[in-house]
């Protein structure tokens, strides 16, 4: 039996452009009564209204977050309130990503209400090494399984949602391995990265990366909180981007580098562009880049982004103010 139509939904991480977008946008859906916010502060985002959302302000990694889930007969959670950002403690970081994901996911077990759980997760999950298969799908395991930073976290999430799966095998439960989202508006350390004064890349290699648009992304949102699609689905657009045509084609200044030197310029970055060095999990996709295979979520749900991995990069280039067709490698310059 599908599961019911989505009634009463609990989006976390509302303060965040992902979270405002996905509660703008299932907040004008006729078919859910109530939209609920949940975040540690207010949104103050410039042109995102959160429309009828109400929002409250809690820590999921308190138990408070259980009262609001069984107060408001929520039956179903999004769960967006994953923290990427290089900028924010480590320790803090964690706590954020596994301990608040584990309180959710409590309050989810113990609530008769529940009836669907929607998790942003990330394509991270498969690690980049120089052992990867060209494409990863969703059945693959990482040559090289990540052991630090949000990647981690990000496993660690997975292996929490599986075994409330376990728990609560009537649940809907769709987890969904996000590709690094761009466009316009988007903050994060990749955005970051491309705004430093020269980018830097790593001497020897030229990646091959996704992008996902994120008009695409709050759409694959919406469509797995209304409708019922169980299961892990990688999400990106279509086609890959070496590392050096992005740069070239966004006219930016970069250098290639040693491995090691790459930290050196990260602390320039601190400065210039709010990026607070360089993770290693940055630093290894940087090198190794990281492809996956978006059939399942296609089949599914019978539908294709609307922006390709080149269109999403391009859109957030135009959107940032980048030149076309102006500097490219220092080395080539000099």
């Amino acid at each position: 039996m599908p599961a019911a139509a989505a009634r009463v939904v609990l989006v976390t991480g509302v303060s965040r452009f992902l979270g405002a977008r996905v509660a703008n946008t299932l907040q004008a859906d006729p078919g859910i009564e109530r939209v609920i916010g949940v975040d540690t502060v207010p949104p103050e985002l410039p042109g995102v209204s959160l429309g009828r959302t109400e929002f409250v302000r809690v820590d999921i990694r308190t138990p408070s977050i259980a009262n609001i889930i069984a107060s408001a007969g929520v039956d179903t959670v999004v769960h967006l309130n994953l923290v990427t950002s290089s900028s924010v403690p480590r320790a803090k970081v964690k706590e954020l990503n596994v301990i608040g994901t584990m309180q959710l996911l409590a309050a989810c077990q113990r609530s008769p209400d529940m009836r669907k759980l929607v998790v942003r997760s990330s394509a991270a999950v498969y690690g980049s090494s120089p052992m990867d298969p060209a494409v990863f799908t969703e059945q693959d395991q990482p040559a090289e399984a990540p052991t630090s930073g949000y990647a981690k976290d990000a496993v660690e999430v997975e292996g929490y949602v599986r075994g409330l799966m376990r728990r609560r095998s009537d649940l809907t439960v769709s987890v969904l391995r996000f590709a690094n989202f761009l466009g316009p508006g988007v903050d994060s350390p990749l955005s970051r990265y491309l705004h430093l004064p020269v980018v830097p890349t790593v001497l020897g290699f030229d990646p091959r990366l996704q992008f996902v648009h994120a008009d695409d992304g709050v759409e694959v949102l919406r469509r797995m909180t209304v409708e019922d699609h169980p299961g892990c689905f990688n999400v990106a657009g279509d086609g890959v981007l070496l590392l050096s045509q992005a740069l070239r084609r966004a006219g930016r200044p970069y250098v290639p580098v040693p491995s090691p030197s790459i930290s050196v310029l990260g602390d320039m970055g601190r400065r210039f562009a709010g990026l607070s060095g360089f993770s290693p999990e940055l630093l290894r996709w940087l090198t190794y880049g990281r492809v996956i295979d978006t059939a399942a979520l296609e089949d599914e749900l019978a539908w294709r982004p609307k922006y390709s991995s080149e269109a999403a990069f391009a859109d957030f280039a135009g959107a940032e103010g980048f030149g076309h067709g102006g500097l490219t490698s220092l080395f080539g310059r000099l």
